[in-house]
């Protein structure tokens, strides 16, 4: 197996793209440490991890608060004996629909502010094991893109932005330690659309429409690479990019 032998620790593991990320890397045999905010989403997880026959530990983290961040980290550590693969996904809060000249400065920035925040404290805590261990993976979902014509985003390409920049600097500071960053970039997910959602199916559409193959990736396909991607199989991979578009995105 791919990851046997690893601790991955996924924030944000109660939702699709975390689900997706912490059930791949499970098949893959590593031990995976859930952490986000509803206990609830996470045992459901982890549930279906175990039923598989994988292993998976639940903690309720808060990936925005730096004490919790750090205790979990430390906390993964000690019972696991190293932190091998990161992943923060939880949601930034970004508001959309909005057209930028009728929004808040709160609702713009929130994305930013938070999507900054937590990543640099879970790529902190993670890497100051992984510098000391002499290894390790951070991964990052979204990626920076194209002004999107046909739907106001607020201040998610922001975000994205700046959480590129931060992932270039980790890789240039901690490679010498052995310790890898790469970014999954998707033309999005139509299985993450919520249950309900208005316009769900022209949105679905919408997403397939661009893409080269003429479907959208799955959340399958996501977590399938990013198991990939963290495992020693990509050990040439860093201050990277991967597609996982379809060819919605054009490198």
């Amino acid at each position: 197996m791919l990851l046997e032998g690893k601790n991955a620790v996924v924030y944000g593991a109660g939702g699709g793209i975390g689900g997706a990320f912490a059930r791949a890397f499970a098949e893959e045999g590593a031990r995976v440490f859930l952490a986000g905010r509803t206990r609830e989403k996470l045992d459901r997880v982890a549930d279906g991890i175990r039923a598989a026959g994988g292993t998976a530990d639940v903690a309720v983290v808060d990936a925005l608060d730096e004490k919790s961040v750090d205790a979990h980290a430390d906390a993964v550590v000690e019972a696991a004996g190293s932190l091998d693969i990161s992943v923060n996904v939880i949601s930034h809060g970004d508001v959309q629909g909005t057209p930028l000249v009728e929004m808040s400065l709160a609702d713009y920035e929130q994305p930013v502010v938070n999507g900054v925040r937590t990543t640099f404290l879970t790529m902190r805590a993670a890497g100051r094991h992984m510098r000391r261990q002499g290894n390790g993976v951070v991964l990052l979902f979204g990626g920076d893109g194209d002004p999107v014509r046909n739907h106001a985003v607020g201040g998610l390409q922001v975000g994205f932005s700046a959480l590129e920049a931060m992932r270039r600097q980790l890789a240039a500071e901690l490679g010498r330690y052995g310790v890898r960053t790469v970014t999954l970039r998707t033309g999005g997910v139509p299985e993450t659309i919520p249950a309900g959602f208005p316009g769900a199916e022209e949105l679905t559409a919408e997403l397939a429409e661009p893409t080269m193959l003429g479907r959208t990736a799955t959340l399958a396909d996501v977590g399938a690479v990013a198991a990939f991607v963290a495992s020693d199989r990509a050990r040439t991979m860093t201050a990277a990019t991967v597609n996982v578009s379809c060819g919605a995105l054009v490198d």
